[in-house]
């Protein structure tokens, strides 16, 4: 461990922040109450989402615009009004500060790296193979059609994500990409503007909240309907999302960003405290989580939290997120760490040791993996390369990144020879007639000799 960190001051208080022992009678119970999180559908919320996407279904365009109007303020005369050229996005990359544009681009060039070699990888390329009666059976892949990309706009304004949706949909061969973007009171964020003229978005619309799903996912006279909606949104977003999906598909229903730091105390203390703040400091509902076999070195993680808190300027969600959610817990040994991992599952879990590849090797269950000291979770936010769009609430059990592959279909690829039909043809009748589908079995036994 590094030198000893200095203790807080006497005037500021050591944060409430939960201290478990995993060797304790009653962990298991206390460690799911820790994990429990309920998205807590607000009925009046549904309903409110519902009753716009039912207007945008039915008057179209004239409901977008009046409910952007009322929403955000805006004054807009038709939706049409409300989407911005490609001049408007490429002038807002041209206003940047040179550092500020370096860095969008460089994020940019990374991330569609990654995506590429993704592509390459996860099959995109189909396959085929011939049986010997010369019956083919494959599968071809291609790309969706049209994808819409919501992304947060007012005092939320994620340039990142515009990046890590956009790019491996274009990736992926998508042909169109429509984005929608809140801007209230008119305000238009020009990083926001800028990350969609690097990462290829050909339509942009400044309109937000559930009539902007509605209009993607039905389509209206000036904006046309995608065959999936991904993008983070707020509750009335999420809720739309939730009842659009079999009109489109979507990416997932997101919870409140998590961090989960395995760590065996050979890590600076501070280093890990800000990593645990890395995430606190998106919202009150955020959770970080420490895992550690040496008990004076969580109290040295402890000690960093109450130094460096008060220096931060999101410091009361920080606090608020730590103290409901948050958590340094003592385990046996590195072992029942990655045991413990395994089953929190959580969106971002950093395995900071020595050696940290044999811990990730035991690792079964997580959104993204960040191995070595080194490897901060903010580094996988903004331009690591890979996606930042993570399974969260423990779904890294059974979803995985947003990816390449969320933006195509594959479709099953049959021919099958004379010869071919002569066996599979009495092998389908035969089950045709065991299920009682008589018209079945009659399709496959006229193609016998």
């Amino acid at each position: 461990m590094s030198e000893s960190v200095s203790a807080s001051p006497a005037s500021s208080p050591s944060l409430p922040i939960r201290k478990l022992d995993a060797g304790e009678a009653g962990f298991a119970h206390k460690l799911s109450s820790l994990l429990a999180f309920e998205a807590g559908e607000d009925a009046a919320i549904d309903q409110a989402a519902a009753q716009i996407l039912a207007d945008v279904k039915k008057r179209g365009d004239l409901a977008v615009l009046e409910a952007s109007n009322r929403f955000d303020r805006l004054g807009a005369s038709s939706v049409a009004a409300l989407e911005l050229s490609r001049q408007e996005m490429q002038a807002a990359l041209a206003s940047l500060a040179p550092q500020r544009r370096a860095a969008l681009e460089a994020a940019a060039t990374r991330v569609r790296a990654y995506h590429e070699q993704q592509k390459i990888e996860c099959g995109s390329a189909g396959f085929s193979y011939t049986e010997a009666d010369g019956t083919v059976l494959g599968q071809k892949v291609t790309p969706l059609d049209r994808v819409g990309i919501y992304v947060p706009g007012g005092k939320a304004a994620y340039p990142s994500s515009v990046l890590m949706n956009a790019i491996p949909a274009k990736v992926a061969g998508v042909k169109e990409i429509i984005m929608v973007v809140p801007t209230p009171d008119g305000v238009k964020n020009p990083l926001v503007l800028a990350a969609a003229a690097i990462a290829g978005v050909d339509r942009v619309f400044t309109i937000g909240g559930a009539q902007a799903v509605g209009a993607l996912a039905y389509g209206t006279a000036t904006i046309p309907q995608v065959d999936k909606i991904v993008g983070p949104g707020n509750a009335y977003v999420a809720a739309a999302k939730r009842r659009v999906f079999g009109t489109v598909g979507i990416d997932m229903i997101a919870g409140p960003s998590e961090i989960l730091v395995i760590c065996d105390g050979t890590t600076d203390p501070d280093w890990i405290a800000m990593d645990l703040f890395s995430q606190a400091e998106h919202d009150e509902l955020a959770q970080s989580i420490l895992l550690c076999p040496d008990a004076a070195y969580i109290e040295a993680v402890h000690a960093s939290i109450d130094k460096l808190l008060p220096g931060m300027p999101r410091h009361d969600v920080i606090r608020t997120s730590l103290t409901n959610r948050g958590a340094l817990i003592k385990v046996k040994d590195m072992q029942q760490a990655c045991d413990i991992a395994n089953d929190i599952a959580a969106e971002h879990l950093e395995i900071s040791t020595e050696n940290p590849q044999q811990w990730a090797d035991k690792i079964r269950h997580a959104g993204a993996m960040f191995l070595g000291r080194f490897s901060s979770e903010s580094l996988g936010d903004y331009c690591a390369g890979p996606n930042h769009v993570l399974p969260t609430s423990r779904t890294a059990r059974f979803s995985s990144p947003l990816g390449v592959y969320d933006f195509q279909k594959r479709s099953s690829i049959i021919y099958v020879s004379e010869q071919g039909a002569q066996t599979l043809g009495r092998v389908a009748a035969e089950l045709a007639y065991g299920e009682g589908l008589q018209a079945h079995a009659r399709s496959a036994e006229l193609r016998l000799k």
